[in-house]
C-alpha cells in the first residue's frame, strides 16, 4: 500500500512531534523541580505553543507550523488519541485491588462520601445556573449536569500519592486510607463517566442508558473475576515461551488494545475498557515489575506529554477564560470534596483537623479531570470557557492541597499535644505496603 502521506507532511509531522515533545518535558522537568506535576508544565508547553500565545503574538510561524501542514496535524492527533488510551491503561495499573479488600471499609466512608457530595453540588450547580453559566452546545442540561458531578468527584491518584510520599505519610493510615478511597473514586468516576459519555451520543447507533449501565457493570465484573485468570495465565505463558521484557510488554499493550475495542465497538468508549483492563493487567502477578516499569516510564514520559501539550492547542485558554464561571467551578469543586473527604475521614474515625486534611487531600485533582474535559468538549457536552475552567480548578487544588494538609496536620498535633491525648491509632505507620510506590509517586499523571 502507497502512503497517502507526502514527503513534505512526513517531514511537519516529525517537526510538531520534536517540538511538542520537548517542549512538553522540558517545562515538565522544570515544574517537577518546584515540586508540582509534571503535567502542569506539559499543559502550559500547549498553552504557549498554541492558539492562546503563540498563535496570538506570531500566528504566521505558528499556522506555519501546526495549521498549514493539515494531513500532518491529523497525524499527530491520531497520535494523542493514542496517549489517551495508554495513559487510562496506566492509570488502571495503579489500582490495587489487595489495597482495596484490606482498607475497602475505611476508604468507602471517605470515597462514597467524596463522590456523593461533589456530585450532588455539582450537579445541582449546572441544573439550577445552566442559562447563566453552563451555555454549552447541548440543549438538555441533564448531560452537562451529570458531567459536572461527575467530573468533580475524581481525585487524582498520583498527585495526591506524591504529597503523602513528600511528607513522609505514605504508609501512615492517613496516608494509606487516601490512596485507597482515591482509587475507589477513580472507579466509580470513570463508571459514571462512560454513561455520560453514552447518554451524549444516543444519537448515534449505540447501546441505551440502561443497556449501558448493565454493560459496563458486567464488563467491569467480568475483567476483574474471569477476565484476570485468563490475563495472568497469559502471562504465564508468555513468560514461559517468549522472551521478555518485550513480550510481557507486547502483551500488556496487546490486552490494551482489546478492551479498548471491545468498550468503542459497545458504544461505551474506548477509554474506558482500556482503564479496566490497566486495572486487570496491573493486578497480575505473572506481569513482571521490571517489564511494568518499563511500560509505565515509556507512557508516562512519551505519549502521556503529547497528548498534555496537544490540549493547549486546541483551545484557546486566554480568549475562553471567564472568572467567573472559573470562580464557581472552583468553589463547588471544593466545597462538595472537601466537605465530603471531611465527613468520611470523620465516619472512620479521625479527628476533626485530621478529618479536613482527609478533606483537602482528596480535594487535589489531576490529569483525569483535564482527559474527562477534553473528552466532554469533543462530544459537546461542554464547551471552551467550561473546559478552561476544569483546567484552572485542577491547576488550583493541586497548589493548595499540600500547604493544606501541612496546616491542619499541624492542628491535629498541637490539638493532641495540648489535651495530653494519645494519637498512635492516627499516627503509627500502618503495616501496609505503598500503593504500587514505583508507580504512584510518579508526577506526571
Amino acid at each position: 500500500m502507497v502512503s497517502k502521506l507526502p514527503s513534505d507532511q512526513v517531514l511537519s509531522f516529525l517537526v510538531i512531534v520534536s517540538i511538542l515533545l520537548i517542549s512538553a518535558r522540558g517545562l515538565g522537568e522544570l515544574f517537577r523541580k518546584f515540586r508540582q506535576p509534571a503535567v502542569m508544565g506539559e499543559l502550559f508547553a500547549g498553552i504557549i505553543l498554541g492558539p492562546s500565545l503563540l498563535g496570538t503574538y506570531a500566528p504566521d510561524l505558528f499556522n506555519s507550523i501546526f495549521v498549514k501542514p493539515t494531513q500532518s496535524y491529523v497525524a499527530f492527533d491520531g497520535l494523542s488519541r493514542m496517549g489517551i488510551i495508554f495513559l487510562l491503561f496506566v492509570a488502571g495499573m495503579e489500582v490495587d485491588l489487595n489495597n482495596l479488600k484490606k482498607r475497602g471499609k475505611a476508604a468507602a466512608k471517605i470515597s462514597i462520601s467524596s463522590v456523593l457530595f461533589p456530585f450532588t453540588i455539582g450537579f445541582g450547580a449546572v441544573w439550577f445556573f445552566y442559562d447563566s453559566f453552563f451555555s454549552a452546545a447541548s440543549d438538555d442540561k441533564l448531560v452537562p449536569a451529570m458531567f459536572i458531578g461527575t467530573a468533580l468527584c475524581i481525585t487524582a491518584l498520583s498527585v495526591a500519592a506524591k504529597i503523602l510520599m513528600d511528607m513522609d505519610l505514605i504508609k501512615t493510615r492517613f496516608g494509606n486510607l487516601i490512596l485507597t478511597a482515591a482509587m475507589i473514586n477513580d472507579f466509580i468516576g470513570w463508571m459514571m463517566f462512560s454513561i455520560v459519555i453514552n447518554m451524549a451520543n444516543l444519537e448515534q447507533e449505540g447501546l441505551g442508558i440502561w443497556q449501558t449501565v448493565i454493560a459496563v457493570i458486567a464488563f467491569a465484573v467480568l475483567l476483574l473475576s474471569v477476565g484476570r485468570i485468563f490475563i495472568d495465565r497469559g502471562f504465564t505463558l508468555v513468560n514461559e515461551h517468549l522472551s521478555n521484557p518485550g513480550s510481557n510488554i507486547t502483551f500488556a499493550i496487546a490486552m490494551c488494545f482489546l478492551g479498548a475495542i471491545f468498550t468503542e465497538w459497545t458504544g461505551i468508549h474506548a477509554i474506558f475498557g482500556a482503564f479496566l483492563m490497566g486495572v486487570a493487567v496491573g493486578s497480575s502477578k505473572n506481569f513482571a515489575p521490571h517489564s511494568k516499569e518499563i511500560l509505565y516510564q515509556f507512557i508516562t514520559n512519551i505519549f502521556a506529554p503529547l497528548f498534555f501539550v496537544s490540549i493547549g492547542l486546541r483551545v484557546n485558554f486566554i480568549s475562553n477564560f471567564d472568572w467567573k464561571i472559573c470562580f464557581l467551578i472552583f468553589s463547588i469543586a471544593s466545597v462538595g470534596k472537601i466537605l465530603g473527604g471531611t465527613l468520611g475521614a470523620k465516619a472512620s474515625g479521625f479527628k476533626i483537623n485530621k478529618a479536613l486534611a482527609v478533606g483537602f487531600g482528596m480535594n487535589a485533582r489531576g490529569s483525569m479531570e483535564i482527559v474527562l474535559g477534553l473528552l466532554a468538549l469533543q462530544a459537546k457536552i461542554i464547551d471552551e470557557k467550561i473546559f478552561v475552567a476544569l483546567v484552572v480548578m485542577t491547576i488550583v487544588t493541586v497548589l493548595i492541597a499540600g500547604p493544606a494538609i501541612k496546616y491542619f496536620l499541624k492542628r491535629h498535633d498541637q490539638a493532641i499535644n495540648s489535651s495530653g491525648e494519645s494519637s498512635v491509632e492516627i499516627e503509627e505507620p500502618a503495616n501496609i505496603p505503598a500503593i504500587n510506590p514505583a508507580a504512584a509517586i510518579q508526577e506526571g499523571l
